[in-house]
């Protein structure tokens, strides 16, 4: 076996290895076997909202399980056909071999960060809200980058966008922006992004063509669902209506149909201005819940919350990363240190490293920097 080709074959058992010690291999047969006897209660679908947890717990750990198996038969398949072109002096067979191997390890890869995403809501829907911070025209400008980049992020991932408001800015850009982000481990991996976001580059708004620094701030939480009960007093809460804000054309709003929701306890704010009084309503109450959730998910993780208050304001020694186009051209994480000089494919939407990255270290505690370190 060639040298490229055993360390392709090292990737993908250094995947497998990882998978089964995060979901506990050992023991995972065992775990089927109580959630195989617990589903075959007749009792079981008394309580409906119980019945539906456990029977998505069973089929993630069925799924995990079927995940290893696969990739397992799939590397000694491979390896096999490999033993077998070399002795017998078949190119075409060892090449194809060596072609799956190299497929097979992208999505041995793949799997061991879906491992990743256990979080209580980390499989959920999520609402992605993005404002304009210090520098005026130039983060009105960097926010609408900003929302642009995690479109077409979402669209390359199949999930499914939908505008829930937006505020427009005076000169250029947006000053607000929030979207509803729909598919499997939306939240799970837009978590990742929260924080401040800097850009420095030279501003197509000045004549002197000088270098600016823009900030914009990104907020994730996840969408609650059904199974997340979240009570909200109606006496706490807020309801003003009004005129949306829009540039023209065929979604101007000629009635006061946006809506505010105010929680007074929180201070929380959120608006829908998109649809219908009666929707847009309906769709702030669930932004309402869904904010009031991420905050009871802030204060059952202590890191999480204090990176949150850190985030403060958008400005200056609160950024989580860092896009430089001028003089040179570098997006950074200065959570996890992995940075690229593909600037234009990460404002396209090429997100999936850093976001890995930054997964890893929540589970590791370390930068990627700081685990080969100690390696």
């Amino acid at each position: 076996m060639r040298a490229d080709t055993q360390n392709t074959v090292n990737e993908i058992e250094k995947s497998l290895e990882l998978l089964r010690q995060r979901m506990d291999w050992e023991t995972a047969s065992h775990r089927l076997e109580e959630f195989n006897a617990r589903v075959e209660d007749p009792n079981l679908w008394d309580d409906p909202e119980a019945a539906q947890k456990l029977m998505r717990e069973r089929q993630s750990l069925v799924d995990a399980i079927d995940a290893v198996k696969e990739i397992q038969q799939e590397l000694a398949d491979n390896i096999e056909l490999i033993e077998l072109g070399e002795m017998e002096d078949d190119a075409d067979v060892v090449k194809d071999a060596e072609a799956s191997l190299k497929e097979l390890a992208k999505k041995a890869a793949q799997k061991e960060l879906e491992a990743l995403l256990n979080g209580e809501a980390d499989s959920n829907d999520t609402f992605l809200e993005i404002n304009s911070g210090a520098g005026g025209t130039e983060s009105c400008d960097w926010a609408s980058i900003l929302a642009r980049m995690y479109v077409r992020w979402a669209e390359k991932a199949g999930y499914k966008v939908e505008l829930q408001s937006m505020s427009p800015g005076e000169e250029a850009g947006i000053k607000s922006v929030t979207y509803k982000i729909s598919g499997h481990n939306a939240y799970g991996w837009l978590k990742t992004e929260s924080g401040v976001h800097r850009l420095v580059r030279i501003s197509p708004y000045d004549s002197a063509a000088r270098r600016h620094t823009s900030f914009s701030s990104v907020w994730v939480y996840p969408v609650v669902d059904d199974n997340i009960e979240i009570e909200v007093n109606q006496s706490e809460i807020r309801i003003d209506t009004y005129r949306s804000s829009g540039a023209g054309g065929q979604h101007v709003n000629t009635t006061d149909s946006a809506v505010r929701i105010t929680h007074i306890p929180t201070g929380i704010v959120v608006t829908s201005s998109e649809k219908s009084q009666h929707q847009n309503r309906d769709i702030a109450m669930k932004a309402l819940k869904s904010r009031l959730y991420q905050m009871e998910l802030d204060r059952r993780n202590a890191d999480i919350n204090a990176a949150h208050e850190a985030k403060g304001d958008a400005g200056w020694g609160n950024q989580i990363r860092s896009y430089v186009l001028q003089p040179y051209q570098m997006v950074k994480d200065l959570r996890t240190g992995h940075e690229t000089s593909d600037t234009q494919g990460v404002l396209d939407g090429d997100l999936d490293a850093f976001m890995a990255a930054t997964l890893a270290m929540d589970v590791s505690g370390k930068s990627r920097a700081e685990a080969s370190a100690t390696d």
